[in-house]
């Protein structure tokens, strides 16, 4: 049996820590021992995630970075797999690439991109995936695809990680997850999102019976690969407490279930430092779960977890 994964914790960050730079920021959560630091790709938030994560990357040694994801409509694969490519060379190896299908519809309305049904949506990610992973390739490249065609284009530079830095795919409709299984390095298990507008009636698929079906997808999809796969959890709740019921039952009425329902749920994580080691470790033995992003407001209070995890 392989030995569990080491389990990590990144961080989605939006802005600098007040009284630091970017790059200091990019330190100080490396010397804590978080995993990686995560832009987001929305319109609204955030710095631009290329020149994030290469700022990030240049100003550390160990720290990954990565999207918190990529919105395939909003870059042609043949231009981004450059840059992608080329922060993965420069950090050395240290680059994780999100890529997701677009769901924030504010990203769409106020850009002008056309926002298509999920299900375009998620054909243009899987061509967007595979061109990516092609162009990572050592030979020239040709796909001929319904939204991407490629015509003998020899990615360059080529990328410090054999075959491309680790893709990875977050999602949590079948068609989506079966296709992560097949393709991508690291999976986002999360409750499934056709668009943001559909968040409160998404919460229920967060709870353990829902991702235990979702696993049950990837399972047979995945076959032999399976133990080659980091499976992530977004937590939409992070919070380190002496009274883990109390700030569960807040939640009740949202997620429509019991405070112990919640609690276990793979994207909510509330308890005291001990009770949070506990949880991590019963959902990587459940499910396989080894790697978690926080939100920066939960960084402080999230500093004792990573040290202990260390």
């Amino acid at each position: 049996m392989a030995e569990p994964r080491k389990i990590r914790i990144g961080v989605e960050m939006m802005e600098p820590f007040e009284g630091l730079t970017w790059a200091e920021t990019a330190r100080d959560l490396e010397d804590s021992g978080f995993s990686t630091m995560f832009a987001p790709d929305h319109l609204d938030e955030g710095f631009g995630p290329i020149t994030a994560m290469a700022t990030a990357a240049a100003a550390t040694t160990s720290l990954h970075v990565a999207t918190a994801v990529f919105a395939a409509d909003f870059r042609h694969p043949a231009v981004l797999a450059r840059e992608l490519a080329s922060i993965d060379l420069l950090s050395q190896g240290r680059l994780e690439v999100g890529i997701g299908a677009g769901y924030q519809v504010n990203d769409y309305n106020s850009s002008g991109v056309t926002m298509n049904v999920p299900k375009v949506r998620v054909d243009r990610m899987i061509e967007h995936v595979k061109v990516l992973k092609g162009l990572f390739g050592d030979e020239p490249f040709s796909f001929a695809g319904e939204h991407y065609t490629i015509n003998e284009l020899n990615g360059t530079p080529k990328p410090f990680t054999p075959g491309g830095p680790p893709i990875f795919v977050a999602g949590g409709g079948k068609r989506m997850l079966r296709f992560a299984a097949r393709h991508a390095n690291i999976i986002g298990v999360n409750p499934a999102l056709s668009s943001s507008l559909d968040r409160a009636q998404s919460l229920p698929d967060a709870l353990p019976n829902a991702i235990d079906e979702k696993f049950t997808w990837i399972r047979d999809a995945a076959g032999e690969r399976f133990d080659q796969i980091e499976f992530h959890a977004w937590l939409k709740v992070a919070k380190v407490t002496a009274d883990a019921h109390t700030e569960a039952e807040k939640l009740t009425g949202q997620y429509g279930t019991t405070t112990d329902e919640i609690l276990a749920s793979p994207v909510i994580l509330i308890g005291s430092v001990d009770e949070i080691l506990e949880r991590l470790h019963e959902r990587r033995e459940r499910w396989g779960y080894s790697y978690y992003t926080i939100q920066q407001p939960a960084v402080d209070e999230f500093r004792e977890v990573v040290r202990r995890l260390a």
